[in-house]
C-alpha cells in the first residue's frame, strides 16, 4: 500500500484556460469577489482572497476566442471554492442571483452545502461552506455517509453577511 500524502497537503490554485480574459475577470472578480493581483498582459491574469498571490491563475494562451470544451469528454468537472462559513456562503450566493447568473444545482451533502454554477467559459463551479466535522454523518461504524438533499437557498440568503 502507498503511504497517504501529508494530512495538511491542500490544492492551492486553480489555473483556467478562458477564451475572454476580461470577461472571466469580471466573473471571478467582479461577481465572486476575488482580488485581481497581477496581469501577464492581455492573455493572463491572477486572482486571489485575502492578498494571497494567487488561487486562480486565467489565461488565454490556447484558448483565446474558443467556444467551451465539449461536455461529455474528459476534463475539470468544477472548481470548488470553500467559504468559512454559512454567512459567506449566502453572501456569494447574493452575488450570484444578482449578476442573474443561473444556478446549476444546490446541494445539502450533510458535511458541506454547496450551490453550484457555471463560468462565462462553461467551467463548473461549486461554492460551498464546511459543517463542523464533528457534525458529518456517519454510520454506525464511523464510516463516512454523504447525502445529496436540497439545500434551503432562501435560509442561505437569510444568513448573508
Amino acid at each position: 500500500m502507498t503511504k497517504p500524502v501529508h494530512p495538511q497537503t491542500r490544492i492551492g490554485h486553480v489555473h483556467l484556460k478562458v477564451s475572454d480574459l476580461e470577461r472571466a475577470i469580471g466573473f471571478y472578480s467582479g461577481v465572486l469577489g476575488f482580488e485581481l493581483q497581477q496581469r501577464y498582459g492581455a492573455q493572463a491574469a491572477f486572482l486571489s482572497a485575502g492578498g494571497y498571490h494567487h488561487h486562480i491563475g486565467l489565461n488565454t494562451w490556447e484558448s483565446q476566442g474558443a467556444g467551451p470544451a465539449p461536455r461529455g469528454h474528459p476534463g475539470l468537472y468544477h472548481t470548488a471554492f470553500l467559504y468559512p462559513d454559512r454567512a459567506a456562503l449566502g453572501d456569494a450566493l447574493r452575488r450570484v442571483l444578482e449578476a442573474g447568473i443561473a444556478l446549476d444545482g444546490a446541494a445539502d451533502h450533510g458535511v458541506s452545502e454547496a450551490i453550484y454554477l457555471s463560468d462565462p467559459d462553461g467551467n463548473g463551479v461549486e461554492l460551498y461552506c464546511d459543517r463542523a466535522e464533528a457534525d458529518w454523518p456517519r454510520d454506525d461504524s464511523g464510516t463516512l455517509k454523504m447525502v445529496n438533499a436540497p439545500l434551503d437557498l432562501e435560509a442561505l440568503l437569510a444568513e448573508a453577511a
